[in-house]
């Protein structure tokens, strides 16, 4: 497993984007990016401090009355420019990925980058298309209509799991409404942020617009949120993360949208197409190494199917093929660090005290496998539904099981953890699923399917998933002002209504 993209070589001015070039970092302090797949040290560089947050915040707030004062045309022109930048340097996206990421280059070529380009069009168009509510006398005196408009600096943080996608998700709706936007990836994962927002550069959006600081987040994390020239933070991320950067947030009055944690249900039900079920289960459970906050983590089968999907879910995760990500037969990769494999093998360690582990639960000893973050695919039964496994979000290669009996307990069963970000239900009955899309308290809910996303609808939880949108036209929602003008029609100096204040009735 060779170095397949020249990280030293390219970020070798540093890995800050400020005001449109690379430099370095002033924290005084230095992070080591690892090759989860291998361990080996692919980039050190020097981190993001808060003069780095303060640089970047002035380049934005400097570059907004410009890029705000766009016509809508020309913002949907650069993204279209941008689109086509990012389409032509696809294989350098998808290899930069995998490689700080672990993921496998067919999930990077087939998934991450064609889902980045497709949002950078969906916005090109987008853009152009910021309604509001139609002119009109809705007093009968008056004629109303509502302006949508920019907010300012946006500072958002963005997780280490899909960089590339949430650098896009967090970036493209604020710089298509006319925002500039400072954006923290995580320090994990910093190659494909910053590719991205040279990309913009090399289409044409002006140096300012987008901004990249790589930091810790106790340092330049809780700068950005902090920032009083910051006007609206956008977090995805853990919810015990996205709590402190609520308390941050709500100390300047900022606005919030946080993505946070998941435990997405997999609901099956007696006359599904068992087949489609188990096929759904592994691939929804396993992408990226099950580190998707939408992964498919609790599948509740009515009991006279149970028996089959365990059997069935665990021979096929059994074929499942970890290897190197650069491979083009890999099917799963690393986990991002070995220490979130300690913290995945962990909880199912811990659960073996009160549950049953069908296959997997153990780190790999293959040949070109023991050096990496790898995990088995995992499949656990008997778990009560109380119990961490259950409960916790375990952003890893984990499916836990439970039966059901009635329609009503299964519902009820999926609605049971403090989360609601996706869920989905399988079955025949379009009045069953009607009725399960209905009473799932979950942002999205796939019938018969489970993780395909689009650019065109929203992506958002419940509960203690958070609140807000990202991609689709109502992520414009997040990202503008919505102002109500008023214009009086009559041309009459004393109103009737002046009489409430002063004075009797004309």
């Amino acid at each position: 497993m060779g170095n397949r993209f020249p990280a030293q070589d390219r970020f070798a001015d540093g890995a800050q984007f400020i005001d449109g070039r690379l430099r370095p970092g002033t924290s005084g302090r230095t992070h080591g990016v690892v090759d989860p797949a291998t361990g080996d040290e692919l980039l050190t560089y020097e981190l993001a401090g808060a003069a780095d947050v303060d640089a970047a915040v002035a380049a934005a707030l400097a570059a907004f009355p410009g890029w705000a004062g766009a016509t809508p045309g020309e913002r949907s022109d650069a993204l279209h420019r941008f689109a086509a930048v990012l389409a032509e340097r696809a294989a350098e996206f998808a290899a930069a990925e995998s490689l700080q990421c672990g993921k496998p280059i067919k999930l990077s070529t087939e998934f991450d980058v064609p889902g980045t380009v497709d949002n950078a069009a969906f916005f090109a168009g987008a853009a152009r298309h910021l309604e509001g509510a139609s002119a009109g006398e809705y007093s009968g005196d008056h004629t109303s209509y509502v302006r949508r408009e920019p907010i300012g600096v946006v500072g958002s943080i963005a997780p280490w799991n899909y960089p590339l996608q949430m650098a896009a998700w967090k970036i493209l709706p604020a710089v298509a409404a006319g925002n500039t936007i400072v954006l923290k990836p995580s320090e994990l994962t910093p190659f494909t942020s910053l590719m991205f927002a040279q990309a913009a550069q090399e289409a044409g959006i002006p140096d300012g617009v987008i901004n990249i600081v790589n930091g810790a987040g106790a340092d330049a994390g809780e700068r950005l949120v902090g920032h009083p020239d910051v006007v609206m933070t956008s977090f995805t991320g853990s919810t015990a993360v996205g709590k402190r950067v609520a308390e941050i947030a709500t100390a300047t009055v900022k606005r919030l949208h946080l993505e946070l944690g998941g435990k997405a249900p997999f609901l099956v039900f007696d006359d599904a197409d068992l087949e489609a079920a188990v096929q759904g289960a592994v691939a929804g459970a396993l992408i990226n190494t099950g580190q998707d906050c939408t992964a498919a983590t609790r599948a509740y089968v009515q009991r006279p199917l149970y028996d089959a999907f365990v059997s069935s879910v665990a021979a096929l995760m059994e074929t499942v093929r970890l290897g190197d990500p650069f491979a083009p037969s890999t099917d799963m990769g690393p986990l991002i660090s070995y220490a979130h494999r300690d913290r995945v093998a962990g909880i199912v360690d811990r659960a073996r005290g009160y549950a049953r582990v069908v296959t997997g639960g153990a780190a790999p000893d293959g040949a070109g496998l023991a050096e990496g973050a790898y995990y088995r695919p995992t499949l656990v039964v008997d778990a009560a539904q109380d119990s961490e496994i259950v409960q916790s979000e375990i952003f890893g290669p984990v499916l836990v099981v439970l039966p059901f009996d009635s329609d009503d307990e299964g519902i009820r069963l999926a609605n049971d953890t403090p989360y609601g970000l996706a869920a989905s239900v399988w079955s025949r009955d379009v009045y069953r699923t009607g009725r399960a899309t209905r009473d799932i308290k979950a942002g999205c809910v796939w019938v018969n399917d489970h993780i395909p996303i689009i650019s065109e609808m929203p992506h958002g939880g419940y509960k203690a998933s958070g609140y807000g949108k990202d991609m689709s036209a109502y992520s414009f929602e997040e990202y503008t002002q919505v102002k109500h003008v008023m214009y009086d029609n009559t041309a009459v100096a004393r109103k009737d209504w002046h009489r409430t204040i002063f004075g009797d009735r004309l």
